[in-house]
């Protein structure tokens, strides 16, 4: 007996209407909507703040706001206007309350003593730069979520549709860009969030359509085909044309960045005991400010960083201005002992100067006594003056992440050059205190004095 291939079929009228029931239930605006919209934004804040992918995939898995989205595609392939207000209003109101709690828990994580969101962590910054992939990872997590919803023996797949979507996140990230008034952010998420809004409500419509759902006056379709369906296939496309746009730019960037890359580490390798560090750079028009950080047990001098930078000037065919930050290292061999070579190094003597402030003066007088005698003065005063000098204390960046700190002019002032993890650096003794984090004064191996947060240093012992 032949085997049939598997396909879709139309549901019943029974599980049809079952299902409309089920959705118009979950998607309302009741108490406990918003009540999973609360604990799932706080979860999802709380993981964006502490940089924490499993804590944001918990936040995916309570997903409220899939229901709304489905519900929207339901009603518009079913013509059900009361199931679509209700739908609307509980997306709406889901968003705005989301943006507010998120923005409000990243103020007051702002003000407390951790030195949170001093740099946006990188679970923030993945969510501000959506491409077309996201848009067909939408698209397919939407007709998942609409199949699975439909077919009650696939409920158990809604989870990981939730993760793929992942609908929550963006929308905290809107109120994080907000709270630290950051409008590239808070834009990015944004468009992000409408990316797969469009794509899951333009799936669903699409799926539920095959289905067997159908509105039950004639002048809502065209050619017994949804009128939702076209309106959001349109949005798709206008969404599309935005994403496209970043795709480029991201595209263009990275080949930019790889090509920098290479030519660095080709023109690097020319100098003796060199590793390469950090690599960064700001485009103006053709001309590339690139800003290199290395580590290296020999001093490069100003003739080899000229014709390093010409070097790469050569190989990227743009103007370059180049930055080279110097990391010295002591390399140590343990099969070869260490020559100790004392080192004078001028600085204060405890030793105290002895100087005379008086000449002795012999003053004889002669007198008219028998015995004559001569009694010389002398009176020779001597002084000695100590200086004491304090010893700056060594200490090292980090606690960083890796990712290295902005030395700043001033508490929290302009930045004046960065500072990789594991920079060694003197501690000034100056402290001041802005916006509950404490900074301090410190001199980096370049002589350059400035300040940073202190629970970002870490005493050399």
């Amino acid at each position: 007996m032949p085997i049939k291939p598997p396909h879709l079929y139309r549901l019943t009228v029974e599980r049809r209407n079952e299902v409309l029931q089920e959705l118009d239930q979950s998607a309302s605006p009741g108490f406990s909507y918003f009540f999973m919209i609360t604990l799932s934004c706080a979860i999802a804040t709380f993981g964006l703040l502490t940089n924490s992918a499993a804590v944001i995939i918990g936040a995916m898995l309570v997903a409220p706001l899939m229901s709304p989205i489905l519900g929207l595609s339901l009603a518009s392939v079913a013509g059900r206007q009361r199931m679509f207000r209700r739908s609307f209003i509980s997306l709406i109101v889901g968003v705005v309350l989301s943006v507010a709690l998120a923005a409000l828990l990243s103020l007051i994580a702002k003000e407390l003593p951790f030195s949170i969101l001093v740099q946006l962590p990188g679970e923030v910054l993945s969510r501000t730069q959506p491409t077309p992939f996201d848009l067909g990872i939408g698209i397919a997590g939407g007709a998942a979520a609409a199949y699975a919803l439909a077919q009650p023996k696939l409920s158990a797949a809604l989870p990981g549709v939730a993760i793929a979507t992942a609908l929550m996140p963006p929308v905290c990230t809107i109120g994080i860009g907000i709270a630290v008034q950051n409008s590239g952010v808070a834009l990015g998420a944004t468009l992000l969030f409408v990316t797969n809004l469009v794509a899951i409500s333009f799936a669903g419509i699409l799926v539920f359509a095959v289905l067997g759902f159908r509105p039950a006056r004639l002048e809502n379709t065209w050619h017994h085909i949804p009128r939702g369906l076209f309106l959001t296939a349109g949005l798709v496309l206008i969404t599309a044309f935005p994403l496209s746009v970043l795709t480029f730019n991201l595209v263009t960037q990275a080949r930019l960045s790889q090509d920098v890359q290479y030519a660095v580490a080709a023109e690097l390798a020319t100098l003796p005991n060199t590793q390469l560090v950090d690599i960064s750079f700001t485009t103006r028009g053709n001309a590339l400010n690139l800003e290199v950080t290395i580590r290296t047990s020999s001093q490069p001098n100003y003739n080899q960083v000229v014709n390093l930078q010409k070097a790469i000037t050569s190989r990227l065919q743009r103007t370059v201005a180049l930055e080279l930050i110097v990391i010295p290292t002591t390399e140590l061999n343990p099969l070869v002992p260490p020559t100790f070579t004392p080192t004078l190094t001028p600085g204060p003597s405890l030793t105290p100067t002895l100087t005379p402030s008086a000449t002795p003066t012999y003053n004889p007088t002669v007198t008219s006594s028998p015995t004559p005698s001569n009694t010389p003065t002398s009176t020779p005063t001597y002084t000695s003056t100590p200086t004491f000098t304090p010893t700056p204390v060594v200490a090292y960046i980090a606690s960083t992440g890796g990712l290295g700190i902005y030395l700043r002019e001033t508490p929290d002032g302009k930045v004046i050059g960065a500072l990789p993890q594991g920079s060694e650096v003197q501690i000034l003794y100056q402290r001041e205190t802005v916006d509950k984090i404490t900074w301090i004064q410190i001199r980096d191996l370049f002589n350059r004095v400035g300040w940073i947060p202190i629970n970002f240093l870490i005493i050399k012992p």
